[in-house]
């Protein structure tokens, strides 16, 4: 049973099973005693007890249970209808060695509560019989335990479904990485032996070295170290987006000027400014401003048609700030420029930074050019680290 609240309906049977309880009470003819009142008093707590059976269902069995022998002593012979809801309630709950042991107490003592008003070995063995039938008390119990075993086999079946959707998920992974292992690794490896010998030649020669080709040699070698560590996140048993996002070592703001110093390799007149007080971020917001930055340039390289760029970095009190503006054809009233729509880059994008509970904005600017303004939160962003 899942303990919670008390909630309506749990008053809603406590107050009904009172009632009941109480009416039958009345029914009866009432005990020439000066204790009836505490015996309608003792039937009332009785009832009212069930409503915390789900949050404390041993206590509420104590409590009925002593309230039913109260009430058989001062000469109710009321069944102990609420005793036998905290019989179902406990056994629900696990409690099966308090359930039975205190049953088997209230069996035996019920005989002894009665005779203190009815002085009558024989009449109080009856009404106690009467009050608590050995067939309903199992009845309860067995109602109890059934629903117990029921509840445990579910949250079983949901745990074995877990496993598998994970199996599944680690199987896949490795099935990616066999994929990109196979497709991209030789080709890359061509192309930075491709590049590291022509640099090669150039410079035996005594030629200059264009810098596009020292680009293509870098861009290589980058990608070669950013495959080999995605390969090495998906065949791990972590998720890749928790450690490190396939970066080993993980790439964060201490890298953007890199990144900014490779896109003036190819004719962009990029700029980094970093503005606020420099402090420590937690690793997935670090990682996730280089993504952006990473992101935004390789847009503006292939589609912007941009001869400027610039790249803000703003350390802000709760939140870091990453903006990156160009000068290129995009505009407001224009038709958007090819690979500009929400494709993979800028989803990826907008996915990392609602990750992180932040806000992106990227869209063109009124006096033309793009750019792309992110919020990332630092105050309640977690520190994951690989």
């Amino acid at each position: 049973m899942r303990k919670g609240p008390i909630g309506v309906g749990d008053w809603v049977i406590a107050v009904g099973v009172a009632a009941t309880l109480l009416i039958t009470g009345l029914s009866e003819q009432a005990p020439a005693t000066s204790l009836a009142p505490l015996g309608y008093a003792l039937l009332i707590t009785g009832g009212l007890a069930l409503a915390a059976r789900r949050r404390a269902p041993v206590i509420v069995l104590a409590v009925t249970g002593l309230c039913a022998l109260g009430y058989q002593a001062v000469g109710f012979g009321v069944p102990v209808v609420a005793y036998l809801f905290a019989v179902y309630a406990t056994m629900r709950a696990g409690h099966r060695v308090v359930t039975v042991a205190g049953s088997v107490l209230l069996i035996a003592t019920l005989p002894f509560a009665a005779l203190v008003s009815l002085h009558d070995l024989s009449k109080a063995y009856a009404q106690s019989r009467g009050a608590l039938e050995l067939a309903w008390l199992v009845a309860a119990g067995a109602a109890g335990e059934a629903l117990r075993q029921a509840e445990r086999r579910a949250e079983e079946a949901e745990r074995t479904r877990e496993e598998t959707a994970r199996r599944r998920a680690d199987e896949e992974r490795l099935h990616i990485a066999r994929e990109l292992h196979d497709s991209l690794t030789h080709q890359i490896s061509v192309i930075k032996v491709q590049a590291e010998a022509a640099v090669h030649l150039a410079r035996k020669r005594g030629e200059p070295v264009p810098e596009t080709l020292l680009a293509i040699r870098e861009a290589g070698r980058e990608a070669t170290r950013e495959l080999r560590a995605t390969l090495e996140a998906l065949r791990s048993d972590t998720n890749p987006d928790n450690d490190n996002d396939g970066m080993s070592p993980s790439r964060g703001i201490d890298h953007v000027p890199g990144l900014v110093a490779q896109a003036r390799t190819t004719g962009l007149d990029a700029t980094l400014a970093i503005e606020g007080h420099r402090r420590a971020i937690p690793a997935a917001v670090d990682r996730t401003a280089y993504r952006i930055v990473q992101e935004s340039l390789t847009n503006i390289a292939r589609h912007a048609d941009a001869t400027t760029a610039s790249v803000r970095i703003d350390y802000r009190p709760d939140a870091l700030a990453i903006r990156v503006d160009d000068d290129g054809r995009a505009t407001p009233d224009t038709t958007p420029v090819p690979g500009r729509e929400p494709g993979v880059g800028l989803l990826g994008m907008r996915e990392r930074v609602n990750a992180l509970g932040g806000r992106l904005r990227a869209e063109p600017r009124g006096g033309g050019g793009f750019t792309v303004h992110a919020e990332l939160p630092v105050d309640r962003t977690p520190d994951r680290t690989s």
